[in-house]
């Protein structure tokens, strides 16, 4: 019968639950010692990281936040914010993916604060998915809250599952896309956008 686990929604106590299940993944590696003295504190050091890692889940209420600096225009013009960083995790193994965030609109009346695309992008990418819902989440979001007449969202990911293990395909590189509005109906919008984060 598979034993099921429950975890508490305690904070000190989620953090003991998690340092006894990385004790006892570290006990199934072969000819490994999960007591020496490399990988005594190993346990309670993964049990932190994984607030940071993962903290996209806390951070929904943040949103609202987010699109607090929302500012009314007339520009019509494009407006990009490129080379936005992020990492995140592949949920088939749990190892990382990483790469950039570009982002591409049309306004119709509203412009967001150029910071908050970064910090839109963080809440994102801090969870476990593949980087085609990353991709999607970002751009709904920003559809949503902004209502732009054109919209592009390209994320670049390198894939730490390809690289390190499987194919081991070191210079790989994955990159996933959502034209929307304008940028999918007029073909020289999407080339103009695409050629300007290409520079």
């Amino acid at each position: 019968m598979k034993k099921e686990i429950h975890l508490s929604q305690n904070p000190e106590h989620v953090r003991k639950e998690r340092e006894q299940l990385v004790k006892q993944l570290l006990a199934t590696i072969p000819r490994e010692d999960a007591n020496r003295g490399g990988l005594i504190e190993t346990p309670k050091r993964v049990a932190k990281m994984y607030n940071e890692i993962f903290e996209g889940y806390e951070q929904e209420d943040q949103l609202d936040l987010i699109f607090s600096k929302v500012f009314g225009t007339d520009n019509d013009e494009m407006v990009i914010v490129k080379d936005i960083n992020y990492w995140s995790h592949c949920e088939h193994h749990m190892v990382p993916f990483f790469g950039k965030v570009h982002i591409g609109y049309i306004p119709s009346g509203k412009v967001l604060g150029l910071s908050k695309f970064a910090r839109l992008v963080n809440v994102y990418s801090r969870r476990l998915q593949i980087q085609e819902q990353l991709t999607f989440q970002i751009a709904d979001e920003i559809e949503k809250r902004l209502n732009p007449k054109g919209l592009a969202v390209v994320v670049e990911g390198v894939h730490m599952c390809m690289v390190m293990r499987g194919v081991k395909s070191i210079d790989s590189s994955t990159i996933t896309s959502s034209m929307r509005g304008i940028f999918r109906e007029k073909p020289e919008a999407r080339q103009e956008f695409l050629k300007l984060i290409s520079k």
